[in-house]
């Protein structure tokens, strides 16, 4: 045995992992299928970016790897069923912004940070502030203008409290010292109906899914979540320079794996998602829908997840949201 071997036996016998034998890895996942477990509806930003690596991941480890579509309660439902599953690599997570919310907002029936163990950050894709065609506020600092003159009259859209649609308008109303209202809906589609029928004032909904109502014209946007401009809206400035403070928030997307799964398996799992995310036809789509590639290293993700959860529950408590 290696040294290297043995440190590697030593540190996650330490963490509580489990060790994958040589022979074992050597054939995993022995054309055994993945299932990329995706705790939100078909047809989102996660669903889409799951699909398009997993259309790549399957061929790169020899086998299939199949989108399961597990919804419900913000992520909450598929994240505990991958949470729970065997740690043998086969079952993974694609997951993304709510899971540094929910635990600030609710009690859950597991522990993101324990339960589940980082894989690598996939993209981080930006939100655009948008209003309905008609609206009276033909820019971002009008309708900043108009909530401080009116506090609590404007409304905004979402897909629920544990959604960044939804913590993405409470960081602004803190960043520019406005008050607006929150109306939750039962998905972020709906909100954007929503918003294009005139029911709210405004809504902080996911580029790609946004794009297309703006390019048809239904939807119009005043400023855009990133810390720079987006090259798909070249003339939509950002939220940090409407405000003149710092802004930025995102919908990231990540995999992960149960805990136990051995180091081997984890890398195993890192290795060809960073092939996949670096084919420049990937990351042409990537582009296409306005999302970044990271393809972040286990410990950088690791790393980035710490910063989001303490971001996200100083945004929590900082509007008086109660921990249900």
């Amino acid at each position: 045995m290696t040294r290297r071997r043995f440190n590697t036996l030593l540190a996650a016998a330490a963490l509580g992992l489990a060790v994958t034998s040589p022979a074992a890895l050597a054939a995993w996942p022995d054309g055994k299928p993945i299932s990329i477990v995706v705790p939100y509806a078909p047809g989102g930003t996660a669903d889409a970016l799951a699909r398009l690596l997993a259309q790549h991941l399957g061929p790169k480890l020899g086998t299939s790897a199949i989108v399961v579509n597990k919804a419900g309660a913000s992520g909450i439902i598929g994240e505990q069923a991958v949470a729970q599953a065997a740690p043998d690599g086969l079952t993974v997570l694609y997951d993304a912004t709510p899971m540094s919310i929910n635990p600030h907002l609710q009690k859950l029936p597991f522990d993101p940070d324990k339960d589940l163990l980082p894989v690598t950050m996939v993209a981080v894709t930006p939100m655009l502030l948008t209003v309905p065609k008609n609206s009276p506020h033909a820019s971002a600092q009008d309708l900043v203008k108009a909530a401080k003159q009116a506090p609590g009259k404007l409304t905004f859209g979402s897909g629920g409290q544990g959604t960044v649609q939804y913590m993405a308008p409470e960081l602004f109303n803190q960043a520019a010292g406005i008050q607006m209202l929150h109306i939750p809906y039962k998905s972020g589609g709906l909100a954007i109906t929503a918003a294009i029928a005139g029911e709210i004032d405004m809504g902080f909904f996911n580029l790609p899914a946004a794009s297309g109502h703006v390019k048809g014209g239904t939807l119009r946007p005043l400023a855009i979540t990133s810390a720079q401009r987006n090259p798909l809206f070249p003339d939509v400035p950002t939220i940090a320079e409407v405000i003149g403070k710092p802004y930025e928030a995102y919908e990231w997307n990540g995999v992960f794996v149960p805990k136990g799964t051995s180091p081997e398996i984890v890398n195993r799992l890192y290795t060809p998602l960073r092939d996949v995310l670096a084919l420049p036809d990937v990351k042409a789509k990537f582009d296409g829908l306005g999302s970044r590639i990271v393809a972040s290293q286990p410990e950088e993700f690791r790393k980035h997840l710490a910063a989001e959860s303490a971001r996200w529950a100083a945004t929590v408590k900082a509007a008086g949201i109660k921990k249900e």
